[in-house]
């Protein structure tokens, strides 16, 4: 065995296995299997460009090496990023625990209750804070939430409003500038006009119907925005309040000014910059726009004894259900980094978020005293944590702080701003002042005592309590949070449990080597828009990254900033949007795309500014050709694009598709290829052998980025040449192409700090490693398709009858006894497993994917869990029965009473295997509908466990 590869530990299968299970497939090697699986025209016919492997310890050393190039300085930038203290306790036990970052989004809700309570937390500490009833459980950075909430209250306008056409949404100039430039880009395709401005002059009429605010302001003077949002609301002007979440310890909330929605970040609640990402960003609102709000919500419901339980409320809402009338594409979240935020709540509470924002506040205090006593004037009347700073020569300050290891906003030629943040100490204080007053010629002086202080006027201060719930109050010990997180944990299913293999998300191995880099503070430590020179680990990793990803797709140039694979989405049908106005034409707006589509297609094509329409499937599941050929013709005129995903989401290597691009590009069009399935193309194909001008990838998929439970994740964007002067931007650090367009996400690089994770993956892998892992994807498929077709319909296979990397299992023919595969889904957890995706991209199914990193002895596991219920599905006779009552908990198995006409073995340990290690449902089937109908979407208040007897 050659210990030092790092192929052997990701995939699954060793070759004895490799050979049992071709042999059961009916293939002589894995080969004939490929060859029988990918039509032949569009099989590389090279190896991938790439460097051979590196070893797990060859790799350590690399990214040591490349990490020591990256300076750590103390930044004081901020523009919403902020150094934070992370504690040790959830790093440990969250960040670097593979039970919470290797676990899927909680739509099976029975095996997600310990991370949904997590984010039940999360959103209270949102709601609480902000002063907003209804939070979501995350979006994907600060400037991302600002575009949703713009979008939210122009889906929301009054109908007198929407009749007069009012399309004006007011900017304040105090908005941060990577916020503004995502504002721009998502207002241009959905006809929203922006005015920028100064919202202390600007005169507002009923031509606007939304405000978006900073708070406090970008260089850091806090407004009391209280009467400019009672005028504004009576003309029907609705009012977005974009908040510094710590700063609301003690600043009057955005709920308290009477806002309509709160955005902005929950970074400084410990979590690491990251050279930008992933941070989790927050939304919060009013009942009234509950049916309008993006991302996911947690909601209290009942089990089916009428126990406590949580789900994810209000799905119907979400764009896999409501496609081309989606009012947002919103798919991933930032679920790792909400959890971590939540719980840095629950682990200082409320008094200790307090008295963190007052050590800020007073510290920043300290140093504007003494700055006056220097004789330099600063701008800010009121201000939290950031000081606006008049100096004589500001490129002196810059050289001079930089000898130093420090970063400050350079905001002009007259101005500097300083933002302190939980880190700082008073010998940090100390610093700046002798930097300050060597550049300014002055005499120093070094400040020995701190005081506590409190300079924010009293009708600005937060008279209202928040966290008030006995979460808050109960773990502040670190024996107790350790065990609380414990607690939650114990609760879910993830890939430290057994293989979880949800269709069309590729649930592989996230290896250890892979992570560790993220806990090391050459990488943690990295302000967004620090100078190049001091990122050079980040900027060569990065670099790097693009290059390997240009090289797996064939493509010309990549962007990483999307921070999801639906941003990925949006961000390249943007760019084929911009290619199409450059050539002078703007009307190509029609965008095609198949019936069997993600949901977060259509979503993301409208969010574009295109119009959706759909092409037909045909019986076999591939695109109805002459459907689409028609269709093309038809809107030949006006054809952007059209939209594929390849293999399709029905698990097959269409043999036409180089057909069908040809017939896009002849009527004008691009192709815009689905990166979803991209692990089973990677050595074998690409996007640009099938004709694909731009894709987004999925690193949170193909490439090893784990899930961490709903996010985080990336979505980069790689297109050919004719498209690489359009990739996106950043207003503060240079990105993207010569005719970019404006900022997709706030942070330059997006969530820079998990890619790490992919780049890692590549190296490690190498051009041979990659291909391989790819086979086996294709191979584990098959095999588990071998062994399920004999018991169940396998819907759709290629033209020799093979799957791809994924298959579709059709559970419809039940639904006649009375069984839905949604009891298959809650059954399959008796037997210690996931469900895989349920009912899509066919009602009525389960889709399956293996990934390549999962064994034939796990394999066969699933496959006799599934085999086993077709026998519970024979034998079924009515309600009372082991698939109706599924998930069987520990309280019920071990009632006094059974009365069921199955014994207790049947309903927990109907095969042998799991009595070896047991799963638990924590609770029974939760009621769906009763958790909407009572929508509760935060913690109680303490008051309801204090009993009064």
């Amino acid at each position: 065995m050659q210990t030092d590869s790092f192929i052997l530990r990701h995939l699954g299968p060793d070759k004895i296995q490799i050979n049992d299970m071709l042999k059961t497939i009916g293939v002589q090697s894995i080969d004939e299997l490929i060859f029988k699986t990918i039509p032949d025209d569009i099989l590389l016919k090279e190896d991938l460009n790439l460097p051979e492997a590196m070893s797990e310890i060859e790799f350590a050393t690399h990214i040591q090496e490349l990490g020591n190039k990256n300076k750590i300085f103390k930044s004081y930038i901020g523009l919403g990023y902020h150094a934070t203290s992370l504690p040790a306790v959830i790093q440990r036990n969250i960040f670097e625990n593979p039970s919470w970052y290797t676990s899927y989004t909680p739509y099976q809700a029975e095996i997600s209750q310990g991370r949904l309570e997590a984010l039940l937390n999360f959103q209270t500490v949102v709601s609480d804070l902000t002063d907003l009833p209804l939070s979501n459980s995350s979006l994907l950075d600060e400037g991302t939430a600002a575009g949703e909430a713009m979008i939210m209250l122009f889906n929301g306008r009054t109908r007198a409003q929407k009749k007069s056409n009012t399309v004006k949404f007011f900017v304040s100039e105090e908005v941060l500038p990577q916020t503004i430039s995502i504002l721009k880009t998502r207002s241009a395709p959905l006809g929203i006009e922006l005015v920028i401005g100064n919202h202390e002059n600007i005169e507002l009429d009923e031509s606007f119907y939304g405000v978006i605010l900073q708070y406090p302001a970008k260089n850091g003077q806090i407004f009391d925005y209280t009467n400019f949002i009672e005028e504004v609301h009576q003309i029907e002007i609705k009012v977005v309040i974009a908040a510094d979440l710590l700063s609301l310890a003690i600043l009057k909330s955005p709920g308290e000014m009477g806002a309509d929605v709160a955005v902005g970040t929950t970074q400084r609640f410990g979590i690491p910059m990251g050279f930008g990402g992933p941070h989790a960003g927050y939304f919060a609102t009013h009942d009234a726009f509950k049916r309008l709000i993006p991302g996911r919500i947690i909601g209290v419901t009942v089990d089916a004894d009428g126990n406590h339980a949580l789900r994810m409320a209000l799905q119907t809402r979400e764009q896999h259900i409501k496609r081309e009338r989606a009012t947002s594409n919103i798919c991933t979240a930032q679920v790792l980094l909400a959890v971590m935020a939540g719980m840095y709540a629950v682990y200082h509470g409320p008094e200790g978020i307090k008295y963190i924002a007052n050590r800020i506040h007073s510290l920043t205090n300290i140093l504007n005293d003494a700055l006056l006593k220097l004789g330099l004037k600063q701008s800010n009347k009121i201000f939290f944590d950031t000081l606006k700073i008049k100096v004589s020569n500001p490129e002196k300050v810059k050289s001079l702080s930089e000898e130093n290891s420090v970063n400050f906003h350079y905001i002009d030629k007259k101005y500097i701003g300083i933002s302190i943040n939980e880190t700082t100490t008073l010998s940090d204080i100390n610093q700046i002042i002798r930097i300050l007053a060597h550049a300014e010629n002055l005499y120093s002086f070094k400040i020995t005592d701190y005081q506590n202080s409190l300079t924010i006027p009293k009708k600005i201060q937060r008279n209202s309590i928040f966290l008030n719930n006995e979460v808050f109050h109960n773990y502040h010990s670190e024996t107790e949070m350790m065990r609380y997180i414990k607690k939650l944990e114990n609760k879910d299913i993830s890939l430290t449990d057994s293989m979880i293999s949800l269709g069309s998300c590729t649930m592989k191995l996230n290896a250890a080597t892979e992570m560790l880099p993220l806990s090391l503070s050459n990488w943690t430590s990295i302000h967004p828009f620090v100078p190049v020179k001091q990122a050079q680990g980040y900027h060569v990793m990065l670099k790097g990254l693009e290059g390997q990803l240009n090289i797996i797709t064939g493509f010309a140039a990549t962007s990483l900033q999307p921070n999801s694979g639906a941003q990925g989405e949006y961000t390249g049908l943007m760019v084929i949007r911009a290619f199409h106005k450059a050539n002078g034409d703007k009307h190509r707006n029609i965008c095609l795309i198949p019936a069997s589509a993600h949901g977060t297609n259509p979503a993301s094509a409208v969010m574009a500014g295109m119009k959706v329409v759909v092409t037909k499937t045909s019986d076999t599941g591939n695109i109805d050709l002459e459907d689409l050929k028609e269709k093309a013709e038809k809107y030949k005129d006006n054809l952007a694009a059209l939209m594929v995903t390849y293999p399709s989401t029905h698990g097959v290597f269409e043999s036409a598709i180089r057909e069908i691009t040809k017939i896009i590009h002849k009527n004008g069009g691009q192709v815009y290829m689905d990166g979803a399935n991209m692990n089973a193309q990677v050595g074998l194909t690409n996007p640009a052998r099938i004709g694909a001008d731009v894709c987004h990838l999925n690193l949170h998929k193909t490439f090893a980025i784990p899930h961490g439970g709903g996010g985080p994740g990336v979505g980069p964007v790689c297109v050919a040449e004719h498209l690489a002067e359009f990739l996106p931007s950043n207003p503060i650090v240079k990105t993207g192409g010569k005719n970019a367009i404006t900022a997709i996400s706030s942070a330059p690089f997006g969530s820079a700090l998990v890619d790490l994770i992919s780049y890692s993956y590549i190296k490690m892998l190498g051009s041979s490693g990659l291909t391989k892992a790819t086979t086996i994807a294709i191979l584990n498929a098959n095999y588990l398709k071998a062994r399920l077709e004999k018991h169940y319909k396998i819907l759709y296979a290629g033209e020799m009858g093979f799957a791809a990397h994924e298959m579709i299992v059709d559970f419809r023919e039940f639904k006649a006894k009375g069984i839905e595969v949604t009891d298959i889904a809650k059954r399959l957890m008796d037997y210690g497993f996931h469900s895989p995706t349920v009912s899509f991209p066919v009602a009525g199914t389960l889709m399956i994917e293996p990934t390549e990193s999962e064994n034939k002895k796990e394999i066969d596991r699933f496959a006799d869990a599934l085999i086993q219920i077709k026998k519970e599905i024979d034998a079924y006779n009515g309600e009372d029965s082991v698939l109706k009552n599924a998930p069987h908990t520990q309280h019920m198995l071990t009632a006094d009473n059974w009365e069921h006409p199955y014994t207790r073995k049947e309903a927990a340990f109907p095969l042998d295997y799991i009595a070896e290690k047991k799963y638990w449902p924590s609770v029974r089937r939760v009621d769906e509908a009763y958790g909407d109908r009572h929508l509760v979407c935060t913690c109680n208040p303490i008051e309801d466990y204090i009993d009064e007897n």
